[in-house]
């Protein structure tokens, strides 16, 4: 079986000093090879064309064959690396908690532990007449959050 750590080397090499960034690797028992990257900009299929060909021409066919896979992350997908957190300031995301409670808001700030987010909520506090809109930024370590994902 090929290893997935040869494969996330491979790519590494490839896409070291590009705009491009790994977001995962997946290999299969039936060695059907999946690579997930990502770019601030966007990913496009030229680069993806180029990085399986890469990938491929170090790999030998005669050892054990494969099926190769390469795209970008899914504009619709959870996050998975802190770089795509980064690169999403600013922008409006669904975190779900391991909790279960969901939460929705403008990514403001990350770093390698944690993230925050600003949520809008309709809310009626003591003294209001009718809710009005008010912004609490919330904190999450990524330990406590099952996944995220950017709204559209």
């Amino acid at each position: 079986m090929i290893q997935k750590e040869l494969i996330a080397s491979l790519v590494e090499n490839k896409i070291n000093d590009t705009r491009y960034f790994l977001v995962d690797v997946s290999v299969s028992k039936d060695n059907v090879i999946t690579i997930e990257v990502d770019a601030d900009e966007g990913v496009d299929i030229d680069f993806c064309v180029e990085l399986s060909r890469f990938v491929e021409s170090n790999l030998d066919r005669e050892t054990e064959d494969f099926e190769l896979n390469v795209g970008s992350a899914g504009l619709t997908s959870p996050f998975k690396v802190l770089r795509q957190y980064q690169k999403n300031i600013g922008n409006q995301v669904e975190v779900l908690a391991f909790d279960g409670r969901k939460h929705k808001g403008e990514l403001v700030s990350v770093d390698d532990d944690s993230f925050s987010i600003d949520e809008t909520l309709m809310l009626r506090k003591e003294g209001d007449k009718r809710k009005k809109a008010y912004t609490e930024t919330i904190s999450f370590r990524y330990s406590e959050v099952k996944q995220t994902k950017l709204i559209f």
